[in-house]
């Protein structure tokens, strides 16, 4: 059995006290050179190592990092992890990674749960339900560390990594129209996320400039953001279900892609013969669909990689920061056969 050394294992040793080892341990200039050289010879002999416990607690810093996400299941939240485990576990920060599943509550205790284990700061993308921000304000005020990543607050001035939804959504919306679709719907996540706003703004903007209009009832809003599979389905047959039928659907988030395509194939519908579909979706598999399905991709794993390093940067400065960026990185349009129209 294993058994490690503590200072006051090796003060005993040597007769000599716990604040006179440690002194001599840290390289005090108070510690004379043959104590030291005592004290050290003989760590190294009992293979001595400082308990990181004991350490975090001293200096108030547990090199971790606590993680928010709707999902580790979803394609980009995977992706994005990734890229922060790849950075934080290099420049030796520990990750700590919590779920919501789109729940205001759950996302709140989680970050309490996270305060508790003294993590030195938090990389959020929030729930589909959170539209009150307020702990985070309170959290930043006081100077800790927080980045946000996809999913932001935009009350609170930190800083923030996000993709460009709005460009994203127009190529993907402008794809569809020119492929000789003039009906199309959209469905989206909660109104309460950022991203929801902006991707119906590019939307709305490749609608706008083709002249077609934009008919109210084409928009759906699923607020827990494809976790629940029956508000999904609802949300198609009322689109399916309208006098005028759209002919196509712009999906703006990464479950919420997947969970439609089934459907319409569920309810019999060929794509894209009958519908025509486009979504965000970082899924690997996207192209093995039938039909291989058009996508909006974003650099989820670059996006992890960026916003830990900002963290890491904030988290490290011996200086309050006060001035806050936000980085904005490019999608990728894949276009496949699901939203090729056939005449």
């Amino acid at each position: 059995m294993f058994e490690a050394y503590t200072i006051k294992d090796i003060a005993k040793a040597l007769g000599l006290s716990t604040s006179t080892v440690s002194r001599a341990l840290n390289g005090s200039y108070e510690i004379g050179a043959e104590t030291k050289k005592l004290v050290l010879e003989y760590a190294e002999k009992v293979n001595y190592r400082p308990n990181p416990i004991a350490l975090s607690l001293k200096e108030q810093k547990s090199h971790s990092i606590g993680v928010v996400v709707c999902e580790v299941a979803n394609d980009y939240f995977s992706q994005a992890i990734n890229g922060i485990e790849s950075i934080a576990y290099n420049r030796g920060y520990h990750v700590i990674i919590t779920q919501t599943h789109e729940s205001f509550d759950r996302e709140s205790t989680n970050v309490k749960h996270l305060l508790s284990r003294h993590v030195d700061g938090l990389l959020v993308s929030l729930s589909a339900e959170t539209s009150d921000t307020s702990q985070y304000k309170y959290l930043h005020d006081k100077g800790f560390p927080i980045v946000f990543f996809d999913r932001v607050a935009a009350d609170v001035n930190t800083h923030k990594i996000i993709a460009n939804n709005f460009k994203g959504s127009f190529d993907a919306t402008e794809l569809l129209i020119n492929a000789g679709f003039t009906k199309i719907a959209h469905l989206t996540n909660s109104n309460n996320l950022l991203i929801s706003r902006e991707r119906f703004d590019g939307f709305k903007a490749a609608l706008d400039k083709h002249q077609l209009d934009f008919k109210p009832g084409y928009l759906k809003h699923c607020n827990h953001g494809g976790m629940i599979q029956d508000e999904v389905e609802l949300a198609v047959k009322e689109l399916l279900n309208m006098d005028e039928r759209p002919d196509a659907i712009f999906v703006a988030s990464d479950r919420l892609t997947i969970s439609c395509m089934h459907i319409l194939k569920k309810l019999g519908l060929k794509i894209p013969q009958d519908i025509g579909i486009a979504g965000f979706t970082n899924s690997d598999v996207a192209e093995l669909f039938d039909p291989p399905l058009t996508v909006v991709r974003q650099p989820a794993f670059q996006i992890g990689q960026m916003a830990t390093e900002i963290l890491i940067k904030t988290i490290e400065s011996k200086w309050p920061i006060e001035d806050f960026i936000t980085e904005q990185v490019e999608t990728e349009l894949i276009i496949r056969s699901s939203s090729q129209r056939l005449f």
